[in-house]
C-alpha cells in the first residue's frame, strides 16, 4: 500500500526556512510520502532559489509561477494555478506555513477539494487587521485541521476563537529548528567571499561593533514621510554605531524613490542568503527590525532586537526573550537605540532573556509524528 502523500507548500523566503526542518524530518521517519509545491511567490533567485539551495531544500516539485499584482491578484493566481495540481494529486494533506499570500490560497484551494489542512505556525495574532498577514493567518487557522503552535499565546488564542482541544498542538518552533542547524554549519565556517562580509569587517574595524537593520513592512516603507523619518533616524543611529541594512527588493525601490543622502556609515546590502545573514545578525550588537522571524530568532540566540512596530503577534520574545517593541515614531526608536548602546557602553550586558520552552530544534520531528499518526 502507497504511503500517504502531503504536500508542503513554499511560496516566499520565510516559508523555506521552517519547510527546511519538516523535510529532513519528513526524510528521517520515512513513512509519509511528500512533494514540495513552490508557489512562486518569490521568484528571483535573491529571494527564493538561493534559499532552496543553501537550506538544502530539493528542487521543487511543482512550481506554480504565479508572482507580482495585489494580494488579491496574487490569492487568484495561485487558487487557479494549486486547484489542477490537487485534482491531480489528490494528497491526503496539505501543510502550509506561516502567513503570506501563499499560505491562505493554498489552505483554502485544499479546503475546498476536500483535502485536510495542517497549518504550521497557527494561532499568532498581533490583533491589527490593517497587516496581510494577520488577516491570512485568521482565514488560515479556519481552515485548517491542525493547528501546530509555537507558543503558549497562540494556544489560548486558537481556544478562544472555539478551536477543539484535539486541533491544537504546542509543537515548539520550526524557524528556531533550521536557526539552531545551520548555526553549526556557519560556526567555524570558511566566511571569505561570503555576501555582506567584506561590509561587516570594514564595520568592525571602524567601530568594533555594528548593528543590523531590517524594514519591509508596508507601515514602515510603503509611506514617504514614515520611511524618511526612520532613515533619517538609522543614519544617525549610524555616525554612532555602523549599520548593516540588507533591503528587500520592495523596500530598495522605496529608497531609491526618495533619493535621500544617506551616510556611508548606514550600508545597503542586497538580500541575503540564510548563513552569511544569520552570520551579520547573530554578531551584531543590536538588531533593529520589523520582521517577525527575526523576533523570534534574536530571541533564540540571545541577540538584543529593537522591534519598529506598534504590536507583535508573538509576545513570548517580548515577555521571555531579547527583543523589546519600540514602535514606529523615529525619534523614539533612535532613543531606545540609544539606551542599548549605553547599558552596552557601561558594560551592561543588554537584557536577553530565555529560550522558550520547546525551542529545542525538534519542532519538525513533533509535526511529522503528529501527522503520521492522523494519516497512517
Amino acid at each position: 500500500m502507497p504511503s500517504p502523500l502531503i504536500h508542503l507548500i513554499a511560496g516566499a523566503r520565510p516559508n523555506f526556512m521552517k519547510l527546511a526542518p519538516l523535510v529532513r524530518a519528513l526524510q528521517a521517519d520515512g513513512r509519509l510520502a511528500w512533494r514540495l509545491v513552490h508557489t512562486g511567490q518569490h521568484h528571483d533567485h535573491a529571494m527564493s532559489g538561493v534559499f532552496f539551495d543553501e537550506l538544502g531544500l530539493p528542487p521543487p516539485d511543482i512550481s506554480l509561477d504565479c508572482h507580482g499584482g495585489s494580494h488579491a491578484q496574487l490569492t487568484a493566481r495561485i487558487l487557479q494555478a494549486y486547484e489542477p495540481v490537487v485534482m491531480a494529486d489528490r494528497p491526503a494533506a496539505c501543510v502550509v506555513v506561516g502567513d503570506v499570500d501563499s499560505t491562505l490560497a493554498c489552505a483554502l484551494t485544499a479546503r475546498k477539494l476536500g483535502v485536510r489542512v495542517a497549518h504550521v505556525e497557527a494561532g499568532l495574532r498581533s490583533g491589527d487587521m490593517s497587516m496581510p498577514e494577520e488577516i491570512n493567518r485568521r482565514a488560515t487557522d479556519a481552515l485548517a485541521d491542525w493547528l501546530f503552535t509555537t507558543e503558549p499565546s497562540a494556544t489560548a488564542h486558537l481556544r478562544r476563537e472555539g478551536h477543539a482541544d484535539a486541533q491544537i498542538h504546542e509543537v515548539g518552533h520550526v524557524m528556531v529548528d533550521n536557526l539552531l542547524y545551520q548555526q553549526q554549519r556557519v560556526i567555524g565556517a570558511d566566511r571569505q567571499g561570503w555576501p555582506g562580509r567584506d561590509e561587516q569587517q570594514a564595520a568592525l574595524a571602524a567601530a568594533r561593533r555594528y548593528g543590523v537593520v531590517t524594514l519591509h513592512r508596508p507601515s514602515n516603507v510603503d509611506e514617504p514621510v514614515q520611511l524618511t523619518a526612520l532613515l533619517e533616524a538609522l543614519g544617525r543611529l549610524s555616525e554612532r554605531l555602523p549599520l548593516l541594512f540588507p533591503v528587500h527588493p520592495r523596500t530598495r525601490s522605496r529608497i531609491e524613490a526618495l533619493s535621500l543622502p544617506l551616510p556611508p556609515s548606514l550600508r545597503l546590502l542586497p538580500p541575503l542568503p540564510y548563513r552569511p545573514f544569520l552570520a551579520l545578525w547573530s554578531e551584531a550588537a543590536v538588531v533593529l527590525t520589523d520582521s517577525g522571524g527575526l523576533q523570534e530568532e534574536t530571541t533564540a540566540l540571545g541577540v538584543p532586537c529593537l522591534t519598529l512596530r506598534e504590536n507583535t503577534e508573538r509576545p513570548i520574545t517580548v515577555e521571555l526573550g531579547s527583543n523589546r517593541l519600540v514602535g514606529t515614531h523615529a525619534p523614539t526608536v533612535l532613543a531606545a537605540a540609544h539606551a542599548c548602546l549605553d547599558a552596552i557602553d557601561r558594560g551592561e550586558r543588554p537584557p536577553v532573556g530565555h529560550r522558550p520552552a520547546l525551542w529545542d530544534g525538534q519542532a519538525a520531528r513533533r509535526v511529522v509524528k503528529i501527522l503520521t499518526a492522523a494519516l497512517l
